[in-house]
């Protein structure tokens, strides 16, 4: 089974999707994770995006581990989200990391976030969920996140929303037969019990 957990950035797509994966014994899979280490990468080396994007060594986990290096920490950083948001746009990098991704979660049970999860990576996932906040709110979290000024990841995040959802290829937009899940004003284990009731509706649904 997928659950496929989609949003904008700062809707808690992360945190809800570690969440809902421990509580099932599902496996996680965080797919921005490796647009930041294709991002991170491409500013290293100085190198477009879908240059790096097919050779690179990601493992994910408790840790991220790029070609073996460890950049759990180095991918959060404002610099390399800006930059992930900027190759995500590049179709032949899609094209590569979406690959991998539908090759990881074609076996097993898997809670695999994004903005594009069950639009194109797992069109046929048995759950699919959008979830979204206030931009204030949204902007309030990374901001505490990362230790930055709420105001600055509020432009921040207004640039990326805009470039997210006009890109060409895999545009940020709800997937169909998506429940829409806005998380403003919710605690944790109160949007982790919607999901789960979710998944469980979707186990009977699929044992009748």
């Amino acid at each position: 089974m997928v659950v496929a957990i989609d949003g904008p950035a700062g809707a808690g797509k992360s945190t809800v999707a570690r969440a809902v994966a421990q509580a099932l014994g599902f496996t996680y899979l965080d797919s921005g994770a490796m647009y930041r280490c294709v991002g991170l990468a491409a500013e290293e080396r100085g190198l477009p995006g879908a240059e790096v994007a097919a050779a690179l060594r990601i493992e994910l986990g408790d840790r991220v581990l790029l070609d073996g290096r460890d950049v759990t920490d180095a991918i959060r950083t404002p610099a390399v989200s800006e930059a992930a948001s900027r190759v995500a746009a590049d179709p032949a990098v899609r094209r590569a990391v979406v690959a991998r991704q539908r090759a990881m979660v074609a076996e097993g049970d898997w809670v695999a976030e994004g903005r594009d999860i069950g639009t194109v990576v797992a069109p046929d996932a048995a759950v699919k969920v959008f979830l979204t906040a206030s931009p204030e709110e949204r902007a309030r979290r990374r901001a505490a996140q990362i230790g930055a000024d709420v105001v600055t990841v509020l432009a921040e995040q207004t640039l990326r929303d805009r470039r997210d959802t006009t890109r060409e290829h895999s545009p940020l937009e709800a997937a169909e037969g998506a429940v829409h899940l806005d998380t403003t004003g919710l605690t944790l284990d109160d949007v982790v019990a919607h999901v789960r009731e979710l998944v469980e509706e979707a186990r009977a649904e699929e044992q009748t």
